[in-house]
């Protein structure tokens, strides 16, 4: 879907390059949604085969501890097999949450529906500020539609807030509307259909203000639940964080019960990345089974945000790292710099954006990379390699870069945050 969003500026910025086409573009969501549904029935297929090839048994039934080393299979016809075993993993992810309110489970959408919606949503209202919801609202608005993103307190939660903004901002270029400080109190169903018309009535919460809103789709990405609150752990003393439902592990994914150790989105304080899970897992039998000793590193666990203009980052968001090393310590690079593609198509020269971290007093060693601009998932997977090679401003400085590229801009950062200079772009 973020490609299909991509797909539709292209088309824009294509007329600036010399196409030329007289009849009118549209989009079909039915064929796109097919086309998705399919791709992902065959990785399904594919992650069976893999396992049938490894030997792998795949039980299809819900698991449940009953004591220690034991565990209960029920299928969906109800039938129970029972299992046993040295250690165990708990991989069961999340689902999403809902609001809570009057006609939140009647009449809106997560984001996990998304993908199979039958019906193009219409005019749409995004409940959350989640990297899922701005995501999402970030393709709907590429593909056309009206979107409104509703925020309850801040964009993007736990990344470096600097770049959220920024984000917030290249969205609002786009034409997404962002209601700040408001949560829904009730949803209303007005007309049936695909879609139908609902309201949505809103509160602030920095007082008594309300506010109404009429909507085809309401999808709400305001977080997802852990799935451990029925297998279980609390038979086998396994401790779990009873407002997030989350397992608390030590540095090797190991829970409070020693057999027991968990990866994912289950396990607390980490990054819920899918990514993450496989290579934790990964590490995690090759200690168990392969005498084996690496760790997953979770600090520089790289992510990108596949908003319409994509924010990647690797290692420390800016508030964390004054956190941890302290401000005095660091030196923070920046620049805004304008993409060659975006310059024909007489794109805003002054919302790309990137920065790095640097720890002054370990050889100025780069502890925070953060970009904002076309393809950032690609130019961030490659600087996320180097950072564990412990990547440093010098080594940076010593690399020549590829003209013209978005990843060049690393390669000749000068201005500091600390200097004050400008950084806006003027040409060349």
């Amino acid at each position: 879907m973020h490609q299909a969003a991509l797909l539709g500026q292209a088309l824009t910025d294509s007329r600036k390059f010399g196409w030329e086409y007289n009849q009118q573009v549209k989009h079909n969501w039915e064929t796109m949604t097919e086309a998705i549904q399919n791709h992902i029935g065959s990785l399904t297929r594919g992650c069976r085969r893999a396992l049938r090839e490894k030997a792998v048994a795949h039980v299809n039934s819900c698991g449940e501890f009953v004591e220690h080393h034991k565990i209960k299979a029920t299928n969906g016809k109800g039938q129970e097999t029972y299992y046993t075993a040295a250690k165990f993993v708990i991989a069961t992810g999340e689902r999403p949450r809902y609001l809570g309110i009057q006609g939140d489970k009647e009449y809106c959408i997560t984001s996990d529906d998304l993908f199979s919606l039958p019906y193009c949503p219409g005019a749409t209202l995004v409940v959350g500020a989640s990297p899922a919801a701005l995501e999402c609202a970030g393709f709907l608005a590429g593909l056309g539609l009206e979107v409104t993103v509703m925020v309850r307190s801040q964009l993007l939660r736990g990344f470096d807030q600097e770049m959220a903004e920024k984000v917030g901002s290249s969205m609002q270029q786009l034409g997404v509307r962002f209601l700040r400080k408001f949560v829904p109190v009730e949803v209303q169903q007005l007309e049936k259909g695909s879609p139908g018309k609902l309201k949505v009535v809103a509160q602030s919460t920095e007082g008594t203000e309300m506010i109404e809103g009429l909507y085809n789709t309401v999808l709400l990405a305001i977080g997802r639940d852990s799935c451990t609150k029925k297998i279980g752990l609390e038979k086998i003393g396994v401790k779990v964080n009873e407002k997030t439902g989350k397992v608390p592990v030590n540095d090797v994914e190991q829970s409070s019960v020693p057999y027991v150790y968990a990866v994912g989105d289950v396990v607390e304080g980490k990054p819920e990345l899918t990514p993450v899970a496989v290579q934790a897992g990964k590490l995690l039998a090759r200690r168990l089974f392969g005498g084996r000793l690496e760790k997953c590193d979770y600090i520089n666990a790289p992510t990108v945000v596949f908003t319409p203009l994509e924010y990647g980052c690797c290692g420390y968001a800016e508030e964390k790292a004054v956190e941890v090393y302290r401000k005095e310590n660091l030196e923070v690079y920046h620049t805004l710099f304008w993409p060659l593609e975006w310059t024909v198509a007489r794109r805003d020269s002054n919302t790309c954006y990137a920065k790095i971290i640097c720890s002054k007093f370990d050889n100025d060693r780069v502890i925070g990379f953060h970009v904002l601009g076309p393809k950032a998932g690609e130019i961030t997977q490659g600087f996320a390699a180097a950072m564990k090679c412990g990547l440093t401003k010098q080594l940076l400085d010593d690399t020549i870069g590829i003209h013209p590229t978005c990843a060049e801009v690393f390669t000749t950062l000068e201005i500091t945050k600390s200097s004050g200079l400008d950084i806006t772009q003027k040409g060349c």
